[in-house]
């Protein structure tokens, strides 16, 4: 992992020129001189690895790494611990309370690039597993599962930050009959090609695109009001009809189409109306569908 970020917190700034030097030539390393620095960098930047030293003024190494592996977007961060103390109490504790490895001063410079690429190769393996899990097998976007993760945080992210945040839920209209005319070979194939379009049409970098369900998919537009999310939900239509996939069994056109549910967070509501948020959108897609399906609607 050429471009691994490597966060070492140690309060020796000789050890900080160590094992900077050390690590540099293959990795990219950031260093704080304390558990409260290196949460205040966790809060605006990603890391691949952190070297945690336990002797620290203030918050000691073995309760930082307690926070660590309680906080919901820390837990996952491996960690190397670093420390003076060789005994094996220490680094049973420091094993126990989730550090991946223990290594004790003083260190060889070969000790630390060989551990150090030993967790950056599991976490390589493990994030490969876990994005794995997160895709769709069948349209190579990302699952329901994914989804609730990613709309969770944009949820806190956007309230947090008095943000709007729409959702549009989309559904393809008379899809079983599109299975049950031309055989689920060509149900799979359909599916493919509508997933394929709202992903490359939904352009914005911050905007999201999970298959829900079956024939059901879901966009998350961090950022976006009630106008903007309407103008993408008529887009997605029309990019959907223009892929002209003949289906001569549906009752409102002759090619594949799309019904469309949009809603918009409020600023102002509180937890408890995240998950609705994705009911107004339902809401609003049958909405679409009483309508005469082949289009789009809002939750007022």
């Amino acid at each position: 992992m050429k471009s691994a970020k490597i966060l070492v917190v140690d309060d020796d700034e000789l050890n900080q020129v160590i094992l900077t030097k050390t690590l540099t030539p293959k990795y990219q390393v950031h260093c704080v001189s304390s558990a409260a620095e290196m949460f205040a960098w966790l809060e605006e930047n990603t890391v691949d690895l952190i070297l945690l030293d336990i002797i620290m003024p203030q918050m000691n190494g073995y309760e930082a790494l307690k926070l660590l592996k309680h906080g919901e977007r820390t837990q996952a961060i491996p960690v190397i611990i670093i420390s003076a103390n060789d005994s094996n109490e220490d680094e049973a504790k420091g094993l126990e309370l989730g550090a991946m490895d223990y290594i004790t001063k003083p260190f060889g410079s070969a000790i630390v690039r060989a551990r150090v690429k030993n967790q950056l190769t599991i976490k390589q393996k493990n994030d490969l597993l876990e994005m794995l899990a997160s895709i769709d097998g069948l349209t190579e976007i990302p699952n329901r599962r994914y989804f609730d993760e990613h709309f969770a945080r944009e949820w806190r992210r956007s309230a947090r930050a008095g943000l709007p945040l729409s959702v549009l839920m989309i559904d393809i209209d008379f899809f079983k009959r599109y299975n049950d005319h031309y055989g689920h070979q060509k149900g799979d194939e359909c599916l493919k090609r509508v997933a394929q379009a709202l992903v490359n049409n939904c352009q914005r970098g911050s905007d999201f695109v999970a298959r829900y369900g079956g024939e059901e998919f879901v966009a998350v537009l961090p950022g976006s009001e009630g106008d903007t999310a309407m103008a993408l939900a008529n887009k997605l239509c029309n990019v959907v009809r223009d892929l002209n996939i003949t289906h001569i069994d549906s009752p409102v056109a002759d090619r594949i189409t799309v019904s469309i549910g949009a809603t918009t967070f409020i600023d102002g509501c509180d937890d408890s109306c995240e998950m609705e948020l994705v009911e107004q959108a339902d809401k609003a897609m049958y909405k679409a569908k009483q309508q005469g399906r082949n289009g789009f609607a809002s939750y007022e």
